[in-house]
């Protein structure tokens, strides 16, 4: 999964579990396998405007660290901040290959942009729930 010319796509885990609410909060780590196994289809697919193959890496924290890879889906636990994780792959990756991060958290995006990656919200991977009202 690891090629070069693919865009690497880095989805911040707690991020996107935490944009729909759907009771992620009472089991965080099944949350994570959950979003984890919903993207392995991007990995051939790609994203909306974003042909495939691309390279997905979900890095998880907290509660979610240890959720295991899966083919076409690479985790990343991240020790400490999984924002500081995430920046840290941005700045590695990008501008020399394309980069892309599935985040809404501003601070986040302002970080991953300074260093060349370009983002798109949750919805890009997670739809939002539907309305049960």
């Amino acid at each position: 999964m690891s090629d070069d010319a693919a865009v690497l796509v880095i989805v911040d885990a707690a991020n996107v579990v935490g944009s729909v609410p759907d009771g992620w909060w009472r089991d965080r780590r099944g949350a994570a396998e959950r979003l984890r196994d919903s993207l392995v289809p991007y990995a051939a697919d790609g994203l909306p405007g974003l042909p495939g193959p691309v390279e997905i890496l979900l890095v998880v924290e907290g509660a979610a660290r240890g959720v295991g890879s899966v083919p076409g889906v690479a985790v990343a636990s991240a020790p400490g901040s999984g924002d500081d994780l995430i920046a840290g792959l941005a700045s590695a990756a990008a501008p020399e290959r394309d980069c892309v991060v599935v985040t809404a958290d501003r601070g986040l995006r302002r970080r991953v942009e300074a260093y060349g990656a370009r983002c798109v919200g949750p919805r890009t991977v997670r739809p939002p729930a539907p309305d049960t009202a």
